[in-house]
C-alpha cells in the first residue's frame, strides 16, 4: 500500500522535471536565435571590389537594399584558390548612392566566352546587363538579383518580439504556478497520508513451509489455515468458520516470522505485512486511521491475511501501569478491537500477529473472535535443530566429517536464528581460513562466538593468572564429570572472549521441559565449582566467580520463593510482575511474606549455596589428580573438546599427543633397517 501512495507523488516530480527541461530548452533557443539573426559574420569589401567580382561573373547573387544616402549590397562570390577548389564566401558591401548612377568602365563578359568586352555603365547598369545575358544561362548558372525595401518593415519585424515576450512570460507564470500548486498538492497529500494504512502487500513470498524446520506441530496449524483460504468449502460444509485471528508467541528468533512468510508464500491469495510500531504516530488518530484503511482495502482483496509483527507495541493493556495509558495507543488498539470483532463483517479477513510479550496484551484482544488461535512456538528440540542445521546448510560447501546431530546435542537452547547465525559465521571463519569446505572446527567456533563472543588474542595473559584460569574451568568441568544429575561437559576453553577469561560449555544430554530439584542443585554445585578449585588449588579467590556467584543466587532464590524446594514448603513467596511501564505494578517484584519470614528465605538461600559449595570442594578434593590433569592440559592446548576430555580421562593423555610422537618412534627402525640405502643412492649416479 506504501508503494502505491507514493506512485502519484513520483509522476509529479517527474513530470515537473521534464517541464523545466522544456521550459529552459526553450529560453535558450530564443536566446541563440536573438543572437545569431543579429550576428553579422558576412565579409566586408570595398564597392569596387563588388563592381570586378560581378563583371568577372564571379557573384552568385545579390540583394540590393536602397537608402537614401548609400545601397547595400548583399549576397555571395565563388572564387577559385591556389588548389584549384571554388569557395563560396558572403560578402556585404556599402555602395554611395553617387557611385551608383556614375558611369564606370569595366570588364564584363557576358557572353561567358572570356573575351574581353570595355563598357562604361554604372553598377545598376552592369547589374542589368548580366541579369539579361544570364538569360541563355542553365537554371543552376543564373544570376539573381533582388531588391529591398528598407522602409517596408513585415508583419514578424513588427509584431515578433511582443509575441516572444509575452510568450515567454506566460511560460515563466505558469510553471511558477504548476510549482506552487505541486507543493501545495504534494503538502496535502501528505497530510491525508497521515491516515493511510502502512501495509505492504507481499506479492511473490520465495518462503515455503519447506524452508521451515523444528517446528512441525506449529506449521500443521498454520497449514490448516492455508487450505481453509484454498478450499473454503471443505470446512463450510459441517459449518466450520474462519478463524479471525491467530497470535504466533515465542522467544525471539524461533521463527514467528517465518511462519508467517511461508504462509504468504503458500496461500496465494494477498498478504498484507505491517508493524506494530507502524500504527501510533506523534498525531492522535492517526493511528485509529490507518487501522481503518488497512481493513478497508483487505475487504477490497478478501480473502486475504494481514501479519502484524510484534503487536506488543500497540496491543499492551489499556490505561495501566505508571503515568496512566497512552491515548494514541489506545485509540489504536481500541479501532483494532471493533475491525476484528465488531458490527462490520470482516469475513475472509485473517490476521496473524507475532509478539514475544503475551503478558502485556490487552484481554480484550485475546479473547475469542478475536484472536482465535494461539500458538505457541518453543524452541527447537535436538531432532528440530539438526533439521534447522540441514535447512541452514543448502547452499553451502560443507566437509564430509560435519555431522549434524552430534552438533545439535551441543546447541541445546539455541533457536532457529541463533543456528542461522553460526552456519553464516562458520563460512565466513571458512573464507577467512582459505578452506574450500566448512569444517566441524568452524562450526564449533562459531558456536563459541555466539556464546561468548570472538576470541581475544591479542589480550596476553601472566603465568599466574593463565594457572588460575585453567584451575578455575577444570573445577567447573569436573563436576560436570563426577558430580550425577549433572549437565554432559562440551568444551572447555581457557581462550579469553568477551569478559571471561574462560568458559566451560554445558549442556543436558536430552532436551528438558521441566527441571528436577537434584538437576538444578547439580547445576549450583557446578556453579560453585570453579571457586572451590581456586580455593584447594591456589590458596586464593579471584573475581572470575562473580557470574557464576550471581546465576546460583538467582537460582536458589527462585527454588525457595518461586518453586518450593525447601523447607519452607511449596509457598510461592515472589511472583516477577515485570515492568511498571508494561501495565504491571511499581514494584517488578510483588513479595507475600512478613519481615520473619525474609529472614528465614535469606537463611535458605545461603543454605543451598553453602551445601553446594562445600559439595563443589568435596568432588574436588576427591579427583585433584584429575582436575590438575585438565588444568594443565589446558595451559598447555588452550582448549578441549568433549570427545577428547572422555579420551584424556581414560588414557591420560591426548591423542593429538599420540600423532605427534608416532612418526618419532617410527623413523628410527626405518632408518636402522635401511642402511644399504646410500650405497643404492651412489650406484644410481654412477
Amino acid at each position: 500500500m506504501d508503494e502505491e501512495n507514493n506512485r502519484p507523488q513520483n509522476r509529479g516530480v517527474s513530470r515537473s522535471f521534464i517541464f523545466s527541461i522544456i521550459f529552459v530548452g526553450l529560453i535558450l533557443a530564443l536566446v541563440a536565435y536573438f543572437v545569431f539573426s543579429n550576428l553579422n559574420t558576412a565579409k566586408v569589401i570595398s564597392y569596387q571590389e563588388f563592381a570586378q567580382y560581378l563583371g568577372q561573373g564571379k557573384v552568385n547573387d545579390v540583394q540590393l537594399v536602397e537608402a537614401q544616402t548609400v545601397v547595400t549590397a548583399n549576397g555571395h562570390y565563388t572564387l577559385t584558390d591556389s588548389q584549384g577548389k571554388k569557395v563560396t564566401t558572403t560578402f556585404t558591401t556599402n555602395i554611395p548612392r553617387e557611385v551608383c548612377d556614375q558611369p564606370l568602365k569595366w570588364y564584363i563578359d557576358l557572353d561567358g566566352d572570356g573575351a574581353r568586352e570595355d563598357i562604361d555603365a554604372s553598377i545598376y547598369q552592369m547589374i542589368n546587363e548580366i541579369e539579361k545575358g544570364n538569360d541563355s544561362k542553365p537554371e543552376k548558372e543564373k544570376f539573381t538579383v533582388t531588391v529591398k525595401n528598407p522602409y517596408q518593415v513585415s508583419w514578424w519585424d513588427q509584431w515578433g518580439p511582443t509575441i516572444i515576450l509575452v510568450g515567454v512570460t506566460a511560460l515563466l507564470f505558469l510553471f511558477l504556478f504548476s510549482r506552487m500548486s505541486s507543493t501545495v498538492n504534494s503538502s496535502n497529500r501528505q497530510a491525508m497520508d497521515f491516515n493511510r494504512s502502512r501495509a505492504r502487500r507481499v506479492n511473490t513470498s520465495k518462503i515455503k513451509f519447506d524452508d521451515v524446520a523444528g517446528a512441525d506441530e506449529e506449521k500443521a496449524e498454520m497449514q490448516e489455515l492455508v487450505s481453509y483460504l484454498k478450499e473454503p468449502k471443505k470446512y463450510t460444509r459441517l459449518g466450520a468458520k474462519l478463524p479471525k485471528g491467530v497470535l504466533l508467541v515465542g522467544h525471539p528468533g524461533c521463527g514467528k516470522t517465518l511462519l508467517a512468510k511461508a504462509v504468504a508464500g503458500e496461500a496465494g491469495v494477498p498478504f498484507f505485512s505491517i508493524s506494530g510500531s507502524d500504527f501510533v504516530e506523534m498525531f492522535v488518530g492517526v493511528g485509529a486511521g490507518r487501522v481503518r484503511d488497512m481493513f478497508r482495502i483487505a475487504k477490497e482483496n478478501a480473502p486475504c491475511l494481514i501479519f502484524i509483527d510484534e503487536i506488543d507495541a500497540v496491543g499492551r493493556q489499556r490505561g495501566a501501569g505508571l503515568g496512566g495509558g497512552n491515548d494514541e495507543r489506545e485509540q489504536t488498539l481500541n479501532q483494532l478491537l471493533v475491525e476484528m470483532d465488531g458490527f462490520n463483517d470482516n469475513s475472509g479477513i485473517i490476521v496473524i500477529a507475532a509478539t514475544n510479550r503475551d503478558d502485556v496484551l490487552d484481554p480484550a484482544l485475546l479473547r475469542a473472535g478475536r484472536f482465535d488461535r494461539k500458538i505457541t512456538v518453543n524452541l527447537p528440540d535436538r531432532k528440530g535443530r539438526e533439521a534447522i542445521f540441514k535447512v541452514h546448510s543448502r547452499n553451502k560447501q560443507l566437509d564430509e566429517s560435519v555431522n549434524f546431530e552430534n552438533i545439535s546435542k551441543r546447541t541445546v537452547g539455541f533457536s532457529g536464528a541463533d543456528i542461522e547465525n553460526i552456519m553464516n559465521e562458520a563460512a565466513i571463519l571458512a573464507i577467512r581460513a582459505g578452506r574450500e569446505k566448512i569444517t566441524v572446527d568452524d562450526i564449533d567456533e562459531a558456536i563459541d562466538r555466539r556464546v561468548a563472543g570472538p576470541a581475544k588474542s591479542s589480550r596476553s595473559l601472566t603465568k599466574k593468572e593463565k594457572e588460575m584460569i585453567a584451575y578455575h574451568e577444570s573445577g567447573h568441568a569436573i563436576i560436570g564429570l563426577r558430580y550425577p544429575h549433572s549437565d554432559k561437559v562440551q568444551k572447555i576453553t581457557i581462550i579469553p572472549r568477551g569478559n571471561t577469561g574462560g568458559h566451560v560449555r554445558m549442556t543436558p544430554e536430552d532436551d528438558r521441559f521441566t527441571s528436577s530439584k537434584k538437576e538444578l542443585i547439580a547445576r549450583i554445585v557446578g556453579l560453585m565449582g570453579g571457586r572451590a578449585s581456586e580455593e584447594v588449588f591456589c590458596d586464593d579467590i579471584s573475581n572470575g566467580a562473580s557470574s557464576d556467584i550471581e546465576m546460583a543466587t538467582a537460582l536458589a532464590r527462585a527454588m525457595v520463593c518461586e518453586w518450593g524446594m525447601s523447607s519452607l514448603g511449596p509457598i510461592q513467596y515472589e511472583r516477577d510482575t515485570g515492568s511498571v511501564f508494561l501495565g504491571r505494578d511499581y514494584t517488578s517484584t510483588q513479595k507475600n511474606f512478613s519481615v520473619e519470614t525474609a529472614t528465614k528465605i535469606d537463611a535458605e538461600i545461603r543454605k543451598i549455596i553453602d551445601d553446594a559449595h562445600a559439595e563443589a570442594i568435596r568432588v574436588i578434593k576427591e579427583n585433584k589428580a584429575d582436575v590438575e590433569l585438565l588444568a594443565k592440559t589446558l595451559i598447555e592446548h588452550e582448549q578441549i573438546t568433549g570427545e577428547e576430555i572422555d579420551y584424556l580421562m581414560e588414557h591420560r593423555h591426548l591423542l593429538r599427543d599420540e600423532k605427534v610422537e608416532a612418526p618419532v618412534a617410527e623413523q628410527a627402525p626405518e632408518q636402522k633397517v635401511e642402511e644399504p640405502a646410500p650405497e643404492v643412492k651412489t650406484e644410481e649416479e654412477k
